[in-house]
């Protein structure tokens, strides 16, 4: 699955008065137009009312140029126009809002002003012909690609995240639309600041004149938004300066610049053809800002809802998943000013990288902490809470090396040479679910249309499948669907015992439990011993998430506490069940956190030794509820086997057998793992429907003969093994 994103914003055109004469732009007027201070705070209101997170203000070239601009700038307490700008972008800053301007033209002590109250800045370059100063730009002296060029070089210069991009049909000829991606690349080149390149189709327009844009574009979004009434584009008939655009026009540009710019996000506006979905499938990455109040350039073309654009990509594999105004690489205090990089930290810490300066203000670990904790691991020693936090806070490459071959150290001494894997089958049974968690593809309302409940026929040709693939185990869960009661639950058990009587059942999470203790009125204790009466043979320690209550609360509040959590395990083994443990990383947790989550289930294993082995589950973002709106991006390989070695040396011996999940991070990071402290991969599973549904790529069933290669790819002897991991046959 691939992402494809955007910015929740909301636009200010703080003046429409402009110096420039574009024969295409139906924004400009070249009366005086300016909003007062007291509406441009009512608007501001209105875009957090909407939920904004981009103000993106929207402006003419120099509107300070016409004298009565000037004037009622004057009568409002400003020398010119950017110092107005300013004050609206430090009134959105106060409510939480990120300033991205495009104001034209600008010099360096401008672009500098701007720098310090916005997250971003923007310019087209348009296009790099000079010819179109005698056309289209006629009489637009700052449109000559020089002038642009050096604005957008400035902004570089300056290092802020800078948006720019090129308007296809305007005159143009092929060769200078190349011409122009070309020019905008080696001043990225130099620079690095070009966060995205906009390649926009012409669409001509009737005039406006005297009419507020403004007004048109929103109700031209509310019709759209409540009723899905169609993109008018086209309307108008296509000037003789201008020249046709096609879809494969649009898909030569997608592809040059990607070419060109591979690290640069490629933006198609989806509100100006139809054809937005064949352009992301060509690979744009970015649909630009999916504004609530319209588009004030086009304002007869308003955006497409982010549910509307949602189930157009949903289909053919794309997750659409919100970015701040600024991309992620740039929430650093080398691209932005710090007081604007202080609204970021309080109100969107989520978007800034895992690993990035400054996520949620802890303090780097000191050099020396993490060379001691892994000697300390390597050596069974408990770790303490700081060095745990410097492994999973480790970036020195030298260091990250120091800890695999630690990590594999240990795996050899505990598990030796061999691979272990389960041939075992998943069933969940359903996906209805009452909890809510923001990490969640999986769980559905009732009424959802991707809500489903496994009958009793489909349950038992499931479970008879299993067998005649030769699975020694089952692994049951599901939603916490309203109607279950202790005697649902138990029921799957019997069901699966009455078809396969030997097989073992591996069910239902600690959350599981704690519902039916809820519903039955029972201790934990007590629901085991009823399972077990059923069939139960173990329980997986799903539902752990990360062990620590303040993290729990930001993603699953709804979900049960650590201290419930440890009890219901706790209850498990002394019913003489044995259990699995998890956690999953890679979302908004910090290395702290996760040390806390290490140190409750190594104390967990030392009080009752009833876990068997650990598994480290990758956090899925594209279909979740914190992959949409909380720009949290997949881990990568690299760091995903870094957290994979610090497990194995925060668990020391206390837990022998360490999994890498295949469907989580792919069968090759999961062969690799092997070398990263890993002894086992997993379960052949048959079906997977959590980390699917979440977005996962890598499929959900594997035959036992590649788990069988992959082991031997990484130089380890194959076994087969139960779900306690006893040998069932080795390879």
């Amino acid at each position: 699955m691939r992402r494809v994103t955007f910015s929740r914003n909301y636009t200010l055109s703080l003046s429409r008065t402009c110096r420039c004469y574009c024969k295409y732009c139906a924004f400009a007027t070249h009366r005086p137009h300016l909003y007062e201070p007291r509406e441009v705070e009512r608007r501001l209101d209105e875009a957090v009312r909407r939920k904004g997170k981009e103000l993106l203000v929207l402006t003419g070239e120099a509107p300070d140029e016409h004298p009565e601009v000037l004037e009622r700038l004057r009568s409002f307490g400003h020398d010119d126009f950017l110092g107005y700008v300013v004050w609206a972008c430090e009134r959105a800053l106060e409510r939480g809002l990120l300033p991205h301007t495009n104001l034209g033209v600008l010099d360096r002590d401008d672009l500098a002003r701007l720098r310090q109250v916005t997250a971003s800045q923007g310019l087209m370059l348009e296009s790099i012909s000079e010819r179109l100063m005698e056309t289209v730009h006629a009489g637009s002296p700052t449109k000559h690609p020089r002038e642009r060029l050096r604005t957008i070089e400035t902004a570089g210069e300056l290092r802020v995240p800078f948006t720019s991009g090129i308007l296809v049909g305007i005159g143009e000829t092929p060769d200078e639309r190349i011409a122009s991606l070309e020019a905008l690349a080696e001043v990225n080149g130099r620079h690095g600041h070009l966060q995205e390149v906009i390649i926009q189709n012409f669409v001509p327009h009737g005039r406006y004149y005297g009419r507020d844009v403004a007004a048109i574009a929103e109700e031209a979004a509310k019709r759209r938004w409540r009723d899905g009434s169609p993109v008018v584009s086209g309307d108008a008939d296509l000037p003789e300066w201008a020249t046709p655009v096609t879809l494969d026009d649009m898909k030569e540009l997608v592809a040059a610049a990607r070419e060109l710019m591979p690290e640069v996000g490629v933006q198609v506006p989806p509100n100006l053809s139809d054809w937005w979905v064949e352009l992301v499938e060509a690979g744009a990455t970015d649909l630009g800002g999916l504004s609530a109040n319209g588009d004030h350039i086009s304002p007869e073309e308003p955006f497409p809802s982010p549910h509307e654009v949602r189930k157009a990509l949903a289909p053919r594999g794309y997750a659409l998943t919100e970015r701040l105004c600024a991309y992620g690489r740039y929430l650093d205090p080398d691209w932005i000013d710090q007081g604007v990089l202080d609204v970021v930290k309080l109100n969107y810490w989520s978007f800034i990288p895992r690993g990035a300066s400054g996520r949620r203000r802890e303090r780097p670990p000191a050099p020396e902490i993490a060379p001691r904790a892994i000697a300390k691991g390597r050596d069974g020693i408990a770790l303490s809470d700081e060095e745990l936090r410097a492994l999973f806070a480790e970036v020195r490459p030298e260091v990250i090396g120091e800890m695999r071959v630690a990590a594999d150290e240990l795996r050899a001494e505990l598990a030796g040479d061999v691979a272990t894997f389960v041939v075992n089958r998943n069933i969940n049974f359903t996906n209805v679910c009452v909890v809510g968690c923001a990490f969640c593809g999986f769980g559905q309302s009732r009424r959802s249309p991707d809500a489903y409940h496994v009958d009793v026929d489909e349950f038992e040709r499931r479970v008879a499948e299993a067998v005649e693939f030769g699975a020694t185990e089952i692994c049951m869960q599901g939603g916490i669907h309203p109607d279950y009661t202790l005697e649902h639950y138990g029921r799957w058990l019997r069901l699966a015992k009455d078809i396969a009587p030997e097989i073992h059942l591996h069910a239902y999470s600690p959350m599981e439990i704690h519902y039916m203790c809820e519903r039955s009125g029972r201790s934990p204790e007590a629901v085991f011993d009823h399972l077990i009466g059923q069939g139960l043979g173990s329980t997986p320690g799903t539902a752990a998430e990360v062990l620590d209550d303040g993290v729990r609360t930001r993603i699953s509040p709804n979900k049960l506490p650590v201290g419930r959590w440890v009890e219901i395990i706790e209850a498990c083994h002394r019913s003489g069940l044995r259990s699995t443990s998890t956690v999953m990383f890679g979302h908004i947790e910090e290395p702290s956190e996760l040390a806390r989550h290490m140190r409750v289930v190594r104390e967990l294993q030392e009080r009752t030794g009833g876990i068997t082995e650990f598994v480290p589950l990758s956090f899925i973002p594209y279909n979740t509820l914190l992959g949409r709106t909380h720009g949290i991006e997949e881990i990568s390989a690299p760091d995903n086997l870094k957290h994979t070695a610090a497990f194995r040396l925060a668990l020391g011996r206390t837990i022998p057998n360490l999994q890498a999940s295949w469907v989580k991070m792919g069968l090759d990071a999961a062969t690799e793992s092997l070398r990263w402290g890993v002894n086992d991969l997993g379960g052949t599973l048959m079906e997977e429907n959590i980390s699917r549904m979440a977005g996962s790529r890598h499929g959900v069933r594997l035959e036992p003969g590649q788990l069988i290669a992959a082991a031997r790819a990484a130089g380890r002897a194959p076994a087969q093994r139960t779900t306690l991991y006893e040998i069932v046959e080795t390879y």
